[in-house]
């Protein structure tokens, strides 16, 4: 665990993801991708028929959020992360297809932690209910699929500066876990 920041530019190469272990602090710059449950279940629609995604996953950082209509001024509305669970069952296919980083908040399934390690990539947690302090970090939010969606939809955004912690990372450590033992240990 490093006191100072990584820094992360998509798209992210399998070198960085490997240097980095549950409890780093990292700060994100360039461009990630949004998704919720909607965009994740047409997601693997689209894999299961053989057709192109409509963003490419290589090397790509997926947001799980929904973010808020923006104020005037801002590109973005609150950006708080949504809960990962709710789209475990979707996550492995996309790592699969070279997804790098997945940023959530909560815990992952035994079946994520597996294909992060085995596909090389981490989960990040960004702070639940600081959706409006993230979204500070959001110069520009474009739909790029399915505006149908609503917030829903898949947005890229343009951030400069976001900040995460890896939670599980791509050799099996999982701070989640680590918290848990420190914390029984002490009770």
């Amino acid at each position: 665990m490093s006191d100072k920041p990584a820094i992360l530019t998509p798209p992210i190469d399998s070198e960085t993801i490997h240097g980095l272990t549950a409890g780093d602090r990292v700060l994100i710059t360039g461009s990630i991708y949004t998704a919720r449950d909607a965009a994740h279940r047409r997601m693997i629609e689209i894999i299961e028929k053989g057709e192109s995604l409509p963003v490419e996953l290589d090397g790509a950082v997926l947001y799980y959020v929904g973010p808020t209509p923006a104020s005037p001024g801002r590109a973005t509305g609150s950006a708080g992360p949504t809960t990962s669970s709710r789209v475990d069952r979707y996550t492995p296919p996309l790592l699969a297809r070279g997804l790098r980083v997945v940023i959530g908040k909560g815990d992952r399934s035994p079946e994520v932690m597996a294909a992060l390690q085995e596909h090389g990539a981490v989960y990040l947690a960004a702070v639940g209910g600081a959706g409006a302090l993230l979204a500070e970090k959001v110069s520009v939010a474009e739909v790029v699929a399915w505006p149908e969606l609503g917030t829903e939809a898949i947005h890229r955004f343009e951030v400069a500066g976001f900040p995460a912690i890896v939670v599980m990372d791509s050799h099996g450590g999982n701070l989640y876990a680590i918290g848990r033992a420190r914390y029984r240990r002490q009770a």
